[in-house]
């Protein structure tokens, strides 16, 4: 009998070895750590509100545990996977792979944390979870987009299968017991994409839940529990459920050496992938033009159909929502020049310039462009000024994105950009340090710097 996607997929979390790993997939998962933990230590500053609650969630359900919550005390290694996916997403700059439309980091790099951390492994073996979680996570992303997006929130869901394999791993759980694991990721996936208008706090708890399910998934295993055994391929299963048109080759096709962690990008603005193009665009005709913003006629935002049919809404209630509003975020950079957290600020969000601009600001779908979504995340903007000057700039490939990416310096620079405040300076460079030497530092030391203890400057 045929083996199931399923459990080919299981057998290569299960066989994978540090051995196993290129060189340039070793730094990636770095770059991919680092980044996660700096999104994460950021939110105590950018969403306080929000990292009390990820902070705290863990002690209601009870204080104690083997795993670090990031900025908090120690607890169960599900709890601290989900508090740690609320902090990492709570800012909106987190990783993202575009053919899958996962935020990978803030679903993969909690689970393979607290599940290394609390079998009491190294961080060598977390390089390895990493790169397992990330290779299923994405894997299973493509194999249902593009149909999935329509209502699914793509890390809640296809997230979970990448926490799961990532705990799996850690764990080192056998073939046999990874596929249990998938099969519980499969059927607990969920995460609805209702909180683009709205921005509420359900985005950020996704993720968190994501890597909660997974690392309940390898628990639930380790204890004798049983799970479908093809739960990707089922007819009932997880690929017939969640995808219109499923492309189940793409879970295996050159699993072990194409290697999709190196296609994972890294956010140069705390906002909405969909906004980068959009972004990069409004500022380069902001860099090349004298331009008054008071001056603009109109605003025209031309790219691929899900921008307008999931990030156009003009209406910008808090934060979260700016992030998540495209429109706002082309006003934005057209004031200001620039885009930073500061953009996404109460000062900011409500300043009339920005409002006044918002109004004039449209999305239309592009018949050229369009079909170039997701190889390339295209935008085209277009600045109409009352003197009858028409200003354009075309980006295909935003800043960050593996065709473009953001240099080691500049992920360096942004990581201390978010400890900045959060951890003391000798801190963060001692920590930086740990995780570009990840596979031979002290783990045990390396936890430490991300308690409660390390992050001597958390107020929440």
């Amino acid at each position: 009998m045929q083996q199931s996607l399923t459990r080919e997929l299981a057998e290569f979390v299960a066989g994978l070895d540090f051995d196993d790993l290129p060189p340039n997939v070793i730094d990636k998962a770095k770059d991919v750590l680092l980044d996660a933990l700096g999104c994460a230590m950021a939110a105590f500053k950018e969403d306080r509100r929000k990292a009390g609650i990820a902070t705290e969630i863990a002690q209601q359900f009870g204080a104690g545990g083997p795993s670090t919550v990031i900025g908090g005390g120690r607890a169960h290694p599900a709890l601290a996977a989900l508090s740690n996916g609320i902090l990492i997403n709570a800012a909106d700059n987190d990783d993202t792979h575009k053919r899958a439309l996962i935020h990978v980091g803030s679903v993969v790099v909690p689970a393979a944390l607290a599940s290394t951390e609390a079998s009491s492994r190294s961080g060598r073996e977390l390089l390895v979870a990493l790169v397992a979680g990330y290779e299923v996570a994405t894997r299973v992303g493509m194999a249902v987009m593009p149909s999935h997006y329509k209502c699914w929130h793509s890390t809640a869901t296809n997230g979970t299968f990448g926490s799961a394999a990532a705990s799996a791993r850690a764990l080192s759980l056998s073939a046999e017991d990874t596929c249990t694991c998938l099969g519980f990721a499969g059927t607990q996936a969920a995460g609805l994409n209702a909180f683009f208008e709205s921005g509420d706090d359900s985005k950020s708890v996704h993720p968190g839940k994501a890597g909660l399910n997974g690392v309940l998934a390898a628990v639930l295993t380790q204890l004798g529990a049983t799970s479908p055994p093809d739960i990707l391929g089922h007819p009932k299963g997880y690929l017939a459920a969640f995808s219109d048109e499923p492309k189940a080759h793409v879970l295996t096709n050159g699993l072990g050496t194409d290697w999709e962690i190196l296609q994972n990008g890294f956010k140069p603005y705390p906002s909405i992938l969909a906004s980068h193009s959009p972004i990069g665009a409004s500022l380069d005709i902001r860099s090349r033009e004298s331009l008054d913003p008071k001056a603009i006629e109109s605003v025209e935002i031309r790219t691929y159909a899900t921008v307008k049919s999931h990030f156009s809404s003009k209406e910008v209630r808090n934060g979260m929502s700016a992030r998540l509003s495209v429109p706002y975020c082309v006003a934005a950079a057209l004031v200001d020049g620039e885009i930073t957290q500061r953009q996404f600020r109460p000062e900011r969000y409500t300043d009339q310039d920005v409002l006044r601009l918002l109004d004039k600001v449209e999305v239309t779908v592009d018949p050229e462009l369009s079909p170039l979504y997701p190889d390339k995340f295209p935008a085209r903007v277009i600045v109409v000024m009352q003197d009858g000057r028409q200003l354009e700039s075309t980006f295909l490939y935003p800043k960050g994105d593996p065709q473009n990416p953001l240099t080691r310096e500049e992920l360096e620079r942004k990581f201390r950009d978010n400890v900045d405040g959060v951890m003391k300076p000798e801190s963060t460079e001692k920590l930086l340090a740990m995780i570009r030497s990840m596979e031979s530092c002290d783990f045990n030391a390396f936890s430490s710097l991300l308690g409660k203890d390390g992050l001597h400057h958390v107020r929440t």
